[in-house]
């Protein structure tokens, strides 16, 4: 919040002088005599004290959006306080009513202190011994704990929190003195609505929930504007004692009800209560008017199906550099909050992408651990518009067998999982390496399984124990064009093209591709890598395939189209990072040879309805225990892993998927209900 200097009767009260008089005036000095403390030196321990807190910005919620039918639609809202900041005009004036009857009846008159209210203050803390006391805190200081209380809850360790909490609350008379001064400070520093607007914002409501409309919408399941005189003194009277008054337990309520009634005979008496609404307002009890309304807290809230790539979207969100020059200070901006992040997830995909593995990849598989995945990135851009995944997002750790927290799609930094061996669909960057190199798509290769031992390895001719991969069937043998090899994915016709390229090149042709190991460092270069033994996230797979529909040019996974910032000005999302893998004829080539997957190949049954020219490649681990379909069309790529989760190896041809068909078996019919509404979406040409 801005501060802007104000004029009036705040001015008054400021230097050792007027504290003397004030003192004086208002019968203190006795009761300081009494607790051993003389004047001068209460004088002494005022001028030391600092002048001057400023309101700041409130922590509130960030806003994670998607869209649904093109259209921006929200999603969850995340937040490390619940809170929603409002302008005064924004709340009700029945509220500000309660707040000002019931807590400072003269706050638009006094310059932040009341002298009369804290004689009656100074008078308890002194009898306490230091010990208790109550009441005297108008608005203004009641305001300046709030500020020190909400800045030790930034602290950054959970010891210095509760040491600056307690400082900010104990009852002493330099905490009391302490308060005045920086009363009057807020005083001659801000208007009057801003100081009534910083209190019903900042102020604590009890159940983790902060400000005026985040209690409102968790109390009553309404905005702080519409809130009848019952509701607002209900809700002011929660802030004296929340622990004891919040709303959250029908056990507060009476406790709750006899301030609230305090609150609204106070409001009659200043006028703003009329006999028959207060006497109506009596009558009610909170049983009749609370409505609790869950918050809408974080990725578990959000649209079903949806919950994986919220989190992805939030955790790439915290650490975008117009956050924050350094980790720090982006954490902080981030706990702040107020950002509306506008992530490139589509709904509509999404659900009917989650639809179809809750019906072929049920995540109540009893018989093995099953994940599925169905992930699309948009070709040109990187966007990712889908992160489907079988099982429910759940983080505790009484998770169900059906939930989990792990992000199957995303590599362990993102979202846990490791990853999973991608067989055959990384034979993709072996025949890019091969057209690289010049040779041609109808060259002719050995499709006869033999063992192999002597490679290219970074330039250098080395010799490994003897590599000799089988086929898929023992129908897979002799010679076979590139073309018919990728079509049909014959494992020893592969091994046949690497033995004749570099194996680094093909590791790093796959890295240009942004291919990784899902748990960090570098691919390996050995024989056994090019059939795809690395394990790699299904979404580095699809952003992969993605570059080569787009011509050759790589574009890394992007999540955040748009970050507004919360005075409403865009700082931009999340940056693109786009590069040149392969040529483009090279990538045309290879996009025009993996179309035969779908044209007779092993993705056949993967053709889509529309008609849309569609290249990709099936992926099948030895043990049948990770299944792969990834590929699209030149506007989107679809990548379909399903598989075993906890290290297993049950074999997927083996197992009914309850859709008169067994999971490996209905790889190309689930793919295809995925792309075609995605080519939908994203038409070509």
């Amino acid at each position: 919040m801005t501060g802007r200097r104000v004029t009036g009767a705040a001015a008054g009260f400021v230097g050792g002088s007027v504290l003397a008089g004030l003192l004086v005036g208002i019968g203190v000095t006795p009761v300081l005599a009494v607790a051993g403390v003389g004047t001068t030196s209460a004088i002494d321990l005022f001028d030391s004290m600092p002048e001057y807190i400023e309101i700041g910005d409130l922590p509130t919620r960030n806003e994670v959006w998607a869209y649904r039918g093109g259209q921006p639609v929200h999603l969850a809202d995340v937040w490390d306080q619940n809170r929603q900041e409002l302008a005064l005009d924004q709340i009700s004036d029945t509220l500000e009513h309660a707040a000002i009857d019931g807590e400072d009846k003269r706050f638009r008159e006094t310059g932040g202190v009341d002298p009369t209210s804290l004689v009656r203050s100074l008078v308890s803390v002194v009898a306490s011994g230091g010990d208790g006391g109550t009441g005297g805190s108008t608005l203004t200081m009641q305001l300046v704990r709030n500020i020190k209380i909400q800045r030790a809850s930034e602290l950054p360790t959970e010891q210095e929190r509760e040491a600056a909490t307690a400082e900010a609350t104990k009852r002493s008379l330099d905490r009391k003195l302490a308060e005045v001064k920086l009363a009057i400070g807020l005083a001659k520093e801000y208007s009057k609505d801003e100081i009534l607007a910083a209190y019903l914002n900042i102020a604590y409501f009890g159940d983790q929930t902060y400000g005026v409309q985040a209690a409102s919408q968790r109390y009553y399941g309404k905005d702080a504007g519409d809130l009848s005189p019952a509701e607002a003194a209900s809700l002011i009277a929660i802030v004296q004692w929340p622990d004891a008054r919040d709303l959250s337990s029908p056990e507060h309520y009476a406790d709750n009800q006899a301030r609230r009634d305090v609150i609204l005979r106070s409001m009659h008496q200043q006028g703003h209560l009329s006999d028959a609404d207060l006497q109506a307002a009596l009558a009610s009890t909170p049983a009749d008017y609370v409505r609790l309304t869950a918050p809408r807290q974080g990725c578990e809230s959000a649209v079903r199906g949806a919950e994986f790539f919220c989190a992805y979207a939030v955790q790439v969100a915290q650490s975008l550099p117009q956050l924050g020059a350094d980790t720090a200070a982006r954490e902080q901006a981030w706990r702040t909050g107020g950002y509306r992040v506008q992530t490139t997830l589509d709904l509509d995909l999404n659900t009917q992408q989650k639809d179809l593995l809750d019906r072929y990849d049920r995540a109540g598989e009893t018989r093995f651990a099953l994940g599925a995945t169905l992930d699309t990135v948009e070709a040109g851009t990187g966007r990712v518009l889908t992160m489907a995944q079988n099982t429910d997002y759940d983080r505790s750790s009484a998770a169900p067998p059906t939930a989990t927290s792990l992000n199957y799609a995303t590599d362990e930094s993102n979202g846990g999982s490791k990853g999973f061996q991608v067989g055959s669909t990384y034979k993709m960057f072996t025949l890019l390496q091969w057209l690289e190199s010049g040779r041609s798509p109808d060259a002719v290769v050995d499709g006869t399984r033999k063992a192999r031992s002597v490679w290219t390895q970074c330039g250098q001719r080395v010799t490994t124990k003897a590599w000799n991969p089988k086929n898929d069937s023992a129908g897979q043998t002799g010679p076979y064009s590139v073309r018919a090899a990728t079509a049909q994915s014959v494992n020893a016709a592969y091994a046949d093209m690497a033995s004749k390229l570099d194996l680094c090149d093909i590791r790093d042709t796959a890295a240009r591709l942004g291919v990784h190991p899902a748990t960090g460092g570098e691919l390996p270069a050995n024989p056994a890598s090019v059939l795809g033994t690395t394990s790699i996230a299904p979404l580095t797979m699809a952003a992969a395939y993605a570059g080569i529909a787009n011509g050759g040019v790589y574009c890394a996974p992007v999540v955040i189209d748009q970050v507004t910032g919360r005075d409403g000005t865009q700082i931009g999302g999340q940056p693109a990072a786009c590069s040149r893998a392969v040529s483009a004829s090279v990538a045309r080539t290879a996009f025009q040879v993996m179309q035969g997957a779908f044209r007779g190949g092993t993705a056949s049954g993967g053709q889509t309805p529309d008609g849309t020219t569609l290249f990709g490649k099936t992926g099948t681990t030895d043990s049948a225990d990770q299944i792969w379909l990834v590929g699209g069309s030149e506007r989107a790529v679809t990548a379909y892993w399903q598989g075993n989760t906890d290290g297993g190896q049950a074999n997927l041809r083996h197992y009914a998927n309850g859709q008169g068909g067994t999971y490996a078996g209905s790889r190309a019919a689930v793919w295809r209900q995925a792309q075609t509404a995605v080519n939908a979406a994203l038409p070509v040409g």
